[in-house]
């Protein structure tokens, strides 16, 4: 299987850090700002967003993760069904700005969900997008990232693969693989 490094752990590490500075000078101090992060890939890069922002800024954000699973348009079309992840919000968001983490904007599919499943919460004031990784030219709904590590130009018969120290990868990397 052919493999191509999009992002190694250095420009992850950058591209956060970057993230944390514009969340910081567009939300100043975060009285009104929320963030989620879409399960089941989206907590990891949030965890990471929300530790640099208390490091840099000495401000701790509320924060929680976000499962869309039951919200999917295509949740009763598989052959197996989909398992869903915890939904963990301690907090509505009723008049605020949610910021939606995650690490790969694909088909717009995923985030189409979570801006229902987000509801049950309360109605937001405003909802900006964060994605590591930009899925260019493969949208099935007009959903653009307002933050973005990289855009990438992809075929459908590839996949982006995030790679986590956390998981048990050696290195924090991102690639581009042909689909098995």
């Amino acid at each position: 299987m052919q493999k191509r490094l999009v992002l190694d752990q250095q420009q992850i590490a950058i591209i956060l850090k970057r993230f944390c500075h514009q969340l910081i000078e567009n939300h100043d101090n975060f009285d009104n700002t929320v963030f989620l992060g879409l399960q089941p890939r989206g907590p990891i890069v949030l965890d990471k967003i929300v530790g640099l922002i208390e490091e840099i800024a000495g401000q701790k954000v509320p924060f929680g993760y976000l499962d869309a699973t039951f919200h999917r348009d295509d949740f009763r079309r598989r052959d197996l069904p989909l398992k869903a992840n915890e939904t963990k919000i301690e907090f509505l968001i009723e008049g605020k700005k949610v910021i939606l983490i995650d690490d790969v904007l694909y088909k717009g599919r995923s985030v189409r969900a979570a801006l229902d499943a987000m509801i049950a919460f309360g109605r937001p004031l405003k909802v900006e997008l964060m994605v590591l990784v930009d899925r260019k030219y493969t949208r099935d709904y007009p959903i653009m990232p307002d933050y973005y590590g990289v855009k990438v130009n992809t075929l459908e018969s590839q996949y982006v693969s995030v790679e986590w120290t956390k998981n048990g990868f050696d290195k924090d990397a991102i690639w581009i693989t042909e689909k098995a």
